[in-house]
């Protein structure tokens, strides 16, 4: 762990003293400031295991929401979980909410600072002594960075939501290619140098938002990564869920991990998208779930969730 400091921060929630400490505050110090989330803990006087919670790309915080959309998704799944006295942290990622101090300049972000997070944060709660087990769960984005992390000895169960079976590029190449064929042309040689680990200083205006310079070092730690392979080096219970609705990862992402490992379980939840709610596969319907704070998580979700942490294996 290096010279890195780890805090963690308890508040009481309730009513005076005769309600229990459920909701809690905790805080990962690093070099750069504090990552922060939120830990809750079920009414139990055992042991109970731990859920660490990491939230997909972009802008998203510990409970699912961004600037843009507002859904709970990860807030409901914490909550879930806790009624089948199964404990969890979820976390602000560097930059974002609450841990807006703990952001990196852009040209200095990278994918495996992510990945370190998630170690620190996996160190830290098997310091803490408080849990049975640790379970890493990472959504969307997540999934990449939760199957690396979960290589620890420290992880117990890895459960991946949402997650892409392919090499980042390789998914970027084919919705490139979706586009005008002259995005494409002018998108490829940047492409192919990034995947060699080589940065492209002159880049098209109209890539600028996908491949401005100062996102490239994000990129090019990115790419290298094979979600098969890492799946691959894991020797402990895995857990692959997909939603049939999923407009942004389909089921043949789910397909690919699944064969990457042959200990690995899938299922596939019909009619769940990729915010964990309930939709019909229609564009328009689906993304309206995205911007839907009360609308429940799919039934069943949490309960297959629960069922596989809580087995004996």
């Amino acid at each position: 762990m290096g010279q890195k400091l780890f805090t963690v921060i308890l508040f009481l929630f309730g009513c005076g003293f005769l309600t229990a400490q459920i909701e809690k505050s905790i805080a990962l110090t690093t070099d750069t400031g504090n990552i922060k989330g939120t830990l809750l803990i079920p009414e139990t006087s055992s042991k109970p295991p731990v859920v660490l919670i990491i939230a997909g790309s972009g802008p998203t915080d510990r409970d699912g929401n961004n600037p843009m959309m507002k859904n709970n998704s990860l807030k409901m799944l914490a909550e879930g979980l806790l009624k089948y006295d199964i404990a969890s942290v979820r976390f602000d990622k560097r930059g974002i909410g609450e841990s807006k101090e703990a952001g990196l300049n852009e040209s200095m972000m990278q994918f495996d600072t992510y990945i370190q997070d998630t170690k620190d944060w996996i160190e830290l709660l098997k310091e803490m002594g408080e849990f049975s087990k640790i379970i890493v769960l990472g959504h969307s984005e997540g999934s990449l960075i939760g199957m690396i992390a979960s290589q620890m000895e420290s992880v117990d169960k890895y459960i991946s939501v949402a997650g892409a079976g392919e090499p980042a590029a390789k998914i970027l190449q084919e919705q490139l290619k979706a586009q005008p064929s002259f995005i494409w042309e002018q998108s490829s040689p940047i492409l192919n140098n990034l995947e060699i680990g080589k940065k492209v200083d002159s880049v098209p205006q109209f890539l600028y938002a996908i491949f401005r310079p100062s996102v490239q070092p994000y990129l090019i730690s990115w790419f290298k990564y094979n979600p098969q392979e890492e799946l691959s080096k894991l020797d402990k219970p895995i857990l692959i869920l997909q939603g049939t609705t999923d407009i942004q990862v389909d089921v043949s992402q789910a397909d690919k991990l699944e064969a990457a490992n042959p200990i690995s379980k899938k299922k596939v939840i019909d009619g769940m998208n990729h915010v964990l709610k309930e939709s019909v596969a229609d564009k328009n319907q689906n993304l309206q779930t995205y911007s839907n704070p009360v609308l429940p998580l799919k039934k069943g979700l949490v309960d297959i969730i629960a069922s596989f942490i809580n087995e004996q294996q």
